[in-house]
């Protein structure tokens, strides 16, 4: 295996091929934002909720906790910054270019799972009657018995988004991720028993669970609606994680897939070029043989010594 060398693959001098081998996995990208932002403009489905069942929907409207533009800052923002530190410290653009790859799906892809599940569920939010009826007055269909909402469309719509938390899918996936990223780089599982490595695994994750926890606490979401939000974010994050990193407690669990390919690759033309070489080294003394043998044979040839010899002893006999 060729001698690893850090530093020896940066964003300048592999940058534009890592990024141009893998142009189709940006392009899917671009497709999970648009489909993403077409599941937060349509419409979700507007479950019955009749007059009985308003009893557990009728906390009250609290502003957030943990906001949305934060979200991001948390889901994105906070795992690219640790990807990033040890991208100067390694200088692998590999690594950077796979770990943020595999960010991006993962809070891509749970947040496309997550509003798709959203917008088809349609269940209401415990504030939801506060939504509906920002004067606290009921007004309910006479026949059928479902909610005549009088207030704002947008406050209502919003708050037929319960089930699952999007707030906490998307934070479990970013930083479940970035506890994945970690165990392999400080190599937590290295069967020395260094639990102190392990306690730095569980701060993303217990910020994550914060973040969930808050939404309950705002009355934004049910605790069901949180669970599935964390299970949906963390699984994705996993497999995401794995489709770029060994596993972190496997020997090569501190680099990318694609950097022991390279290294791979590296061996194999190496090799090649070898072969090649000991092939012309042999065609080239096969030849020097050929020709020396070639070149005596001429020389007894022309020799007039060896001629009379040969006349000779042919008159002796």
């Amino acid at each position: 295996m060729p001698e690893i060398q850090l530093g020896a693959h940066t964003i300048r001098t592999h940058g534009a091929q890592v990024a141009r081998f893998h142009m189709h996995d940006w392009l899917i990208l671009m497709l999970l934002v648009v489909i993403e932002i077409i599941l937060n403009v349509i419409e979700p489905f507007h479950r019955f909720v009749g007059e009985d069942m308003m009893t557990d929907l009728k906390y009250p409207l609290k502003d957030n906790t943990v906001p949305f533009w934060a979200v991001p800052i948390i889901a994105i923002i906070l795992p690219f910054t640790v990807i990033l530190i040890f991208y100067f410290i390694r200088r692998d653009v590999y690594d950077l270019h796979q770990a943020v790859l595999g960010l991006l799906f993962s809070v891509l892809i749970t947040g496309v799972i997550t509003d798709a599940i959203k917008d088809a569920v349609g269940r209401p939010r415990p504030d939801f009657f506060w939504r509906c009826f920002p004067d606290g007055k009921g007004v309910f269909h006479n026949v059928t018995g479902d909610v005549q909402c009088t207030g704002l469309k947008s406050v209502i719509k919003e708050g037929h988004k319960s089930f699952p938390s999007g707030h906490t899918s998307w934070s479990f996936a970013g930083l479940t991720f970035l506890a994945w990223y970690l165990s392999g780089k400080i190599r937590v599982f290295d069967r020395r028993g260094h639990v102190a490595k392990l306690n730095l695994i569980f701060v993303p994750l217990l910020l994550a669970a914060l973040v969930g926890v808050s939404r309950v606490d705002d009355y934004w979401h049910h605790w069901q609606d949180v669970f599935a939000g964390g299970l949906i974010g963390t699984t994705v994050a996993s497999f995401c994680y794995l489709q770029f990193f060994p596993p972190p407690y496997d020997v090569d669990g501190w680099a990318p897939h694609a950097y022991f390919h390279m290294l791979a690759e590296l061996q194999g033309d190496n090799q090649s070029s070898t072969n090649t070489g000991n092939r012309l080294t042999v065609r080239q003394s096969e030849l020097e043989s050929v020709y020396a043998r070639s070149h005596i044979s001429d020389a007894n040839a022309h020799d007039p010594n060896s001629i009379l010899e040969e006349m000779e002893s042919g008159r002796r006999h």
